[in-house]
This record gives C-alpha cells, sequence and structure tokens, in this order.
C-alpha cells in the first residue's frame, strides 16, 4: 500500500501543466513499487475524484485517486494520493507478506492519529511539503546528477525506469477516464506527447 497525500494543492496555474495527480503525484510510488518488489505492473484499475476545490474539475484533474495494482507474479498493490490533506504531507508504503508486515515513512511527523484511547496522538509537527520532507535526498540526488555529468560514476538511472513508471500513470488516465481496468501492454512503450 502506497500513500501519498499533499497538505496542499498546487497552484491552480500548475494543474492544467502537471500532467495529472498520476503522472504528477502517483508516478513517484509507481517508481518505487517496482523498485521494492522487484516486479513489473501487469494491469491497473483507478478511480479519482474531483469534488475537492473547483480548480481540479477546471483542469480536468482529479483531487484524491485510488488505483489497484496487479503485478507479473500476481501480487496486488494499491496506491492512493491526495491532493489536500489538512494534517500534513503524507509519504508512506507498507508492505504485508507472509512473515512480517512493515511501513517505510513512518516516524512522529506522520500526519495520522488514531482514534483509540491509547494510541498514538496526531504529530505535534507534521511534515509540510517534499522539499522538506526529501530534501536529503535530493541532495544526494543531485550529488549523484554531478558525479554523473563529470564522468566519475555510471548513470544509475538511465531513463528506462522512468518511462515504465510513466506508462503506468499513463494507464491509470485511462483506467480512470473509461471506467475500465487497463493492461500496461495497452501503453505503448515509447510514449509521444
Amino acid at each position: 500500500r502506497a500513500v501519498t497525500s499533499d497538505q496542499t494543492p498546487p497552484s491552480a496555474d500548475y494543474l492544467p501543466q502537471s500532467g495529472g495527480l498520476y503522472r504528477d503525484t502517483l508516478i513517484h510510488d509507481f517508481d518505487v513499487l517496482r523498485w521494492v518488489t522487484g516486479r513489473e505492473v501487469v494491469d491497473v484499475y483507478a478511480a479519482g475524484s474531483d469534488a475537492g476545490p473547483p480548480m481540479f474539475r477546471a483542469a480536468d484533474d482529479v483531487d484524491t485517486g485510488a488505483v489497484l495494482l496487479t503485478l507479473d507474479d500476481g501480487t496486488l498493490a494499491t496506491a492512493t494520493a491526495a491532493r489536500l490533506n489538512g494534517a500534513g504531507y503524507d509519504v508512506r508504503m507498507e508492505l504485508a507478506g507472509e512473515l512480517d508486515q512493515i511501513v517505510v515513512g513512518l516516524d512522529d511527523r506522520t500526519p495520522i492519529a488514531s482514534t483509540e484511547p491509547t494510541g498514538p496522538p496526531a504529530a505535534d509537527k507534521p511534515w509540510t511539503g517534499f522539499v522538506e520532507r526529501f530534501g536529503p535526498a535530493y541532495e544526494a540526488e543531485l550529488t549523484t546528477f554531478v558525479q554523473v555529468v563529470r564522468g566519475e560514476r555510471a548513470n544509475p538511472c538511465d531513463g528506462r525506469e522512468a518511462l515504465q513508471a510513466l506508462r503506468i500513470a499513463e494507464a491509470c488516465d485511462v483506467s480512470r477516464r473509461e471506467r475500465r481496468p487497463v493492461r500496461l501492454a495497452e501503453v505503448p512503450e515509447t510514449l509521444t506527447s
């Protein structure tokens, strides 16, 4: 289960050029899902809601989305995204298997709280956005980029991984619009805009 929720939505001017919720937000979850599992996505079923601010409808986008993904070994995965989570910025992944269940991205700033009397309270200082949450990761990416440009190391990400994540996002957009499951094989391996 992958969860991505923005505390505040992007500007109305950004939305029409963002590529939509699946390409702009969930694409990162699709990328990491493939990396974590070592598996390929074979089909998706996506739904979305534009019940939030009118700017999403004006941009032909959704403010909330949910995706059911089937991997090539039959494993099911879900990914959800929301453009407006007043509690804070939330990015995490839960992995459940036969022997254990773990979560990545859960810390004392994760904007969730339990309704159970003995459960954890809401975060005192929840994450507010991706720059704050992933600053060290961005710094590491920039360092690697400079090293690749200088010829000091090989490119660890040559674009094929990004293309696969984009194909999944494209399949999600088709699925949401046509209200049907979409096999990844329906999306060309070379995308043009």
